[in-house]
């Protein structure tokens, strides 16, 4: 991502600027657990998608920051309620604020961030913006409680999971895409080229993170944290409706039953990479990296567009 960080450098200053700004507070506990948030924040790939997008589609402006801005509130909002939904100590090699500051305080931190969003949007008069960013928390919503639900009966479809993953993971990097565009043209047809850029990208980075559950030689030894959650990534459900029913019934029953223990789940692990999970993981993968790529050279080469470009081969290149 050197390349995107460097082209958007200056920008990316006076984002992070404005975004510390945007989650200041009076109440001292909750100041101090801002200032805990933003000093371990990730890589701000969301704000660069948002701030590339502008630059791509006609220019940032300051609508751009303050989309920018929203989409990494909402964003972090949500890890800091799926952390307390997945009891999660722990966040990017940190403790979490779930472990930290427990459960009451984190619904009420997220439930913070959110609404410093909304305001940031009222206040900054940018109502599709927040139209398009209300419906990807919407979908995100919903993406989770689909998978909770698929998840019990240990659903095979694999239509349902790309469902679940275009709603739960891409639907807010495909926002970030869309209301960047609108921000820099407020023309319609950009913002769906490039929300749908977006979400193609987001369910190839989304793969990219089923894939780490099972390792492979460049990404290092397998977590299995999705089998133990009972998740059904791409993998797996590739693997369940490609081998004998004798075999699938062993792996639901393990799925089921034995979920925590260590070499069962190593067991399903082997059986995964034995059927040809992970090949064909990675092929659905490059798949819609491809197609993400194809829709963003409909633009005219620039730097932006490269950088644009980088991000995108980042999603699946990386190595956590």
């Amino acid at each position: 991502m050197n390349f995107a960080s460097k082209v958007i450098s200056e920008e990316l200053n006076v984002f992070e600027s404005k975004f510390k700004a945007s989650v200041k507070s009076s109440v001292p506990l909750l100041d101090r657990i801002m200032q805990y948030i933003v000093k371990r924040k990730g890589k701000q790939l969301r704000p660069m998608f948002v701030l590339l997008s502008a630059k791509l589609s006609g220019g940032i402006t300051d609508a751009t920051y303050r989309a920018a801005s929203l989409v990494e509130l909402v964003h972090t909002a949500s890890l800091v309620h799926d952390d307390v939904v997945d009891e999660s100590y722990e966040r990017r090699g940190f403790f979490s604020t779930y472990a930290l500051w427990k459960s009451k305080v984190s619904v009420l931190v997220g439930d913070y961030l959110l609404s410093k969003g909304l305001l940031l949007s009222l206040d900054g008069g940018d109502y599709r913006i927040l139209q398009i960013l209300s419906d990807a928390v919407r979908k995100m919503s919903e993406g989770e409680l689909l998978q909770i639900e698929k998840a019990r009966g240990l659903n095979l479809d694999e239509s349902i999971y790309f469902e679940i993953i275009r709603a739960k993971t891409a639907s807010l990097l495909a926002s970030a895409c869309a209301v960047g565009a609108w921000s820099g043209s407020e023309n319609q047809e950009i913002t769906e080229k490039l929300r749908q850029f977006g979400e193609w990208t987001g369910i190839a980075f989304q793969i990219k993170d089923d894939l780490f559950d099972y390792g492979t030689d460049a990404i290092g030894k397998p977590t299995g944290n999705d089998i133990k959650e009972k998740k059904l990534t791409l993998p797996l459900i590739y693997t369940l409706n490609n081998i004998n029913a004798a075999k699938r019934r062993e792996l639901i029953y393990i799925l089921k039953n034995q979920n925590r223990i260590k070499e069962r789940v190593n067991y399903v692990i082997a059986q995964v990479r034995q059927a040809g999970g992970i090949q064909y993981g990675i092929g659905k993968m490059n798949e819609y990296r491809e197609k993400a790529l194809t829709l963003l050279r409909e633009f005219p080469p620039s730097e932006t567009r490269m950088a644009l470009e980088e991000l995108v081969n980042y999603t699946t290149d990386r190595k956590h």
